[in-house]
């Protein structure tokens, strides 16, 4: 794809409130790199579209739009077929998404597990792997797995990796660069990741702000203001693991990390919840009403300083246990025993639209995200 820009890093988002530096001009070869991304982000949120159409949406001039659908067809991302226009009228060629002209891998990264996802461009799932990690050799084990997968869809155009993990570093990075015949991963934390994942293909409107809470070995959120993924000062924001909560006022990790829920259940049952079993246990319902008591916490906080449009929760557990979670949510804010306040107001709480909380798939669009659809900042 000759069009491509080389060279992988971080997806660069501004962050909200920080002070603006001097702006630069695009060159030539950015606005019409630019601009290829708006026809075919266009394409991808509202197609099949006509040349009419998608001038509307890009405020691009015919010719060039014409140009670029020629680039786009040349490199296999759209295909174009003849609209018949209403009562017999005049028919026009419309233009859609070709979602095979490019695949990416995604990789979600824990301390001892992980996820690779292969996507298309429409962000649907070809193959999906879970991967047994071992800190003294994660870079490793990582590298195997994508080159495996990839092995196996040799065919395919496989465009990059994204990786969503807390703690990866740029040495390793470099390192999984050196091994892969892929290019060096494009890397998000865990909470960004799962907000693009949404923002992108996923169920929440772009209106609003938008709180990921994403429950895993330990509790993190995540958010989404005017369509820009948030992060804070070194990347702290949504930390929420770590807040003393509750009438107990505990840390909210102790209570809704998943060792917390699995000195619970025990490691059968927790286990089973891994690999997506719905299970009814009374030990799961207490640890279903103690998290809900101690997640209410940092919610209402959100509805306070943030008033996202939406509260979503991700994680590995089956849907079941998170819709109980957030029916649990909405009795608690009620009882006035421990919180003698009403809370006026609070977001509306849902699961994310995916599983996982969709952070292997946020991962695995980050290539998309840095050479062909426009970045958040951007869209």
């Amino acid at each position: 794809m000759r069009y491509l820009r080389s060279g992988p890093r971080r997806l660069q988002t501004p962050d909200m409130g920080a002070p603006r530096t001097k702006m630069v001009g695009l060159r030539s070869g950015e606005i019409a790199d630019r601009n290829i991304r708006v026809i075919l982000e266009a394409i991808r949120r509202h197609g099949p579209l006509t040349r009419m159409e998608l001038g509307r949406h890009s405020g691009l001039t015919g010719p060039g739009i014409t140009n670029i659908l020629r680039r786009l067809a040349e490199e296999k991302l759209i295909t174009s077929n003849r609209r018949n226009g209403l009562g017999g009228g005049a028919t026009a060629t419309e233009f859609a998404l070709r979602p095979e002209g490019a695949f990416s891998i995604g990789v979600k990264l824990r301390q001892r597990r992980g996820e690779a996802v292969l996507i298309d461009l429409s962000g649907q799932v070809h193959d999906r792997v879970y991967i047994e990690l071992d800190p003294a050799d994660k870079v490793g084990l990582v590298h195997a797995a994508v080159r495996d997968m990839v092995d196996r869809h040799a065919a395919l155009p496989i465009i990059g990796l994204g990786i969503a993990a807390n703690d990866w570093t740029e040495d390793q990075s470099d390192q999984i660069a050196a091994m892969s015949t892929i290019a060096r991963p494009y890397v998000e934390n865990e909470c960004t990741a799962s907000l693009l994942a949404e923002r992108t293909i996923g169920s929440s409107g772009r209106e609003g702000g938008l709180a990921m809470i994403i429950i895993d070995d330990d509790v993190q959120a995540g958010f989404l203001i005017r369509g820009i993924p948030y992060s804070g000062v070194h990347g702290r924001a949504g930390s929420i693991g770590e807040m003393l909560t509750g009438p107990d006022n505990v840390q909210l990790n102790t209570v809704v990390g998943f060792e917390s829920l699995r000195s619970r259940i025990g490691d059968q049952a927790f286990t089973s919840l891994l690999k997506g079993e719905e299970i009814s246990s009374p030990l799961l319902s207490q640890w279903i009403r103690e998290a809900a008591g101690h997640l209410l916490d940092p919610i209402i906080a959100m509805a306070g300083f943030l008033a996202p449009s939406v509260v979503m929760i991700g994680s590995d557990l089956p849907q079941g246990v998170i819709e109980a979670l957030i029916h649990q949510l909405s009795i608690e804010r009620r009882d006035t025993s421990t919180r003698p306040l009403l809370t006026p107001w609070i977001s509306p709480m849902k699961p994310a639209s995916f599983s996982g909380g969709g952070v292997a798939l946020g991962a695995a669009l980050l290539p998309f995200l840095n050479t062909l659809l426009l970045p958040p900042a951007s869209a």
